[in-house]
């Protein structure tokens, strides 16, 4: 005959760790210019070695004949020297269409593709945007991993980018 302890089970679910949640808000500002083009974005981590910990996303134009669209990866400097030259684009679950003017939100989960599992320590997030017929531009946003409670950060852009807002929930 068995016996069940209730405790016991309960026990074990009590115990369990919840996976922290990172959001991360883009905003593409409206430019007034004559020649417009959609800018290229890379959304990384990087540790304080500056090393990348986890790329998060790449959006450039997809629709380009002969995969076209990674030829121009190389302006945004600073992610392909980094960690972009060694990927294979496109990359599953971090490569997408550029986006068109606006607020765009990507949510990522610890342990889960593309974030993965951070060690805990400091890091920053870094967003760098790059424009054809336009300018260039990088944002960081310092944060600690894991979080021990709701956190919020910012940056702001001058032109490619606006507003990028970081959310983090433990």
């Amino acid at each position: 005959m068995r016996t069940l302890i209730p405790v016991a089970v309960t026990g074990l679910l009590v115990g369990q760790a919840h996976a922290a949640d990172m959001a991360v808000r883009i905003e593409i500002p409206r430019l007034n210019v004559a020649e417009y083009h959609r800018p290229y974005v890379a959304v990384w981590i990087e540790g304080p070695d500056q090393k990348v910990a986890a790329n998060l996303a790449v959006w450039y134009d997809l629709k380009l004949k002969n995969d076209e669209g990674t030829k121009w990866l190389k302006d945004m400097r600073q992610w392909w020297r980094r960690s972009g030259r060694e990927l294979s684009m496109p990359a599953d679950g971090i490569s997408g269409a550029t986006r068109p003017v606006g607020e765009h939100q990507l949510s990522f989960s610890e342990g889960k593709a593309p974030l993965g599992k951070l060690a805990e320590g400091k890091y920053e997030l870094v967003v760098e945007a790059a424009r054809e017929v336009g300018g260039r531009e990088l944002l960081r946003i310092p944060f600690q991993w894991p979080p021990k409670g709701p956190e919020k950060a910012e940056a702001r852009g001058e032109h490619e980018l606006g507003r990028v807002a970081l959310q983090l929930k433990p």
